[in-house]
């Protein structure tokens, strides 16, 4: 009875075996399949890698022209909109500010006056940015940088203007619209988020920012042939 007891002991073993490597077959395919499953979710979340290049370049623009209609209207703007940084915006308008200011200036100064607008765009917005955020302010580096780019487009209409030309007094009187219009603009974005004791040292630095360009076009305005 003992040997046969063995003998059906021995058949067992085989079965119990081949049930354990069904088991380990089972839990890996099922891990495996989960695992394809949670790649195919990421694969789904990068969907936007697989759309047109126009498409994405329309996407931008829309973005950038909502963001522009923001500084131009700030009372009814979302701070959202703005709070979604990007740099795309601010580049384009520092580079058609110091184009347009250097279009009309004497040859030899053509390349300085675009490298002066380029430097004083990029060095002021990242001062104002610097001292916003030593004074405790509640925004990142380049949400600020988003900001204040963006806030020069009213000053970007003032070069227009000015350089098609007109008498001393017009051009005064539509650069100083204009700065107070991007200087508003900025404040009321990031107003909001420095200390209320501390809001004037805010203030202070974008007043000099956006009048330092506010300077340079009625400088720029004066070599227009159209003056």
């Amino acid at each position: 009875s003992m040997a046969g007891k063995f003998l059906l002991g021995a058949r067992q073993r085989p079965a119990r075996a081949g049930e354990g490597c069904a088991r380990m077959a089972d839990f890996s395919g099922g891990s495996m399949s989960s695992g394809g499953g949670s790649m195919a979710g990421m694969g789904a979340d990068l969907g936007t890698l697989d759309e047109p290049v126009t498409e994405t370049i329309m996407r931008d623009l829309r973005m950038v022209g909502n963001k522009m209609l923001c500084v131009l209207n700030p009372r009814k703007a979302n701070m959202q909109t703005l709070k979604n940084w990007d740099l795309w915006g601010p580049l384009v308008l520092c580079l058609t500010l110091a184009t347009l200011l250097s279009w009309f200036a004497p040859y030899e100064q053509k390349s300085l006056v675009f490298a002066s607008v380029f430097v004083i765009v990029c060095c002021g917005a990242t001062v104002v940015t610097v001292n916003a955020l030593l004074l405790g302010g509640n925004i990142s580096f380049f949400q600020s940088v988003c900001v204040l780019g963006y806030c020069i487009f009213p000053l970007n209409i003032a070069s227009v203007i000015c350089l098609i030309g007109g008498p001393l007094i017009w051009r005064l009187a539509v650069v100083a619209v204009c700065f107070f219009w991007s200087t508003s603009a900025s404040l009321g974005f990031m107003g909001e988020l420095v200390p209320t004791n501390r809001r004037a040292l805010a203030v202070y630095p974008l007043f000099l920012f956006y009048t330092s360009i506010g300077w340079l076009i009625l400088i720029a305005a004066r070599t227009s042939p159209y003056s």
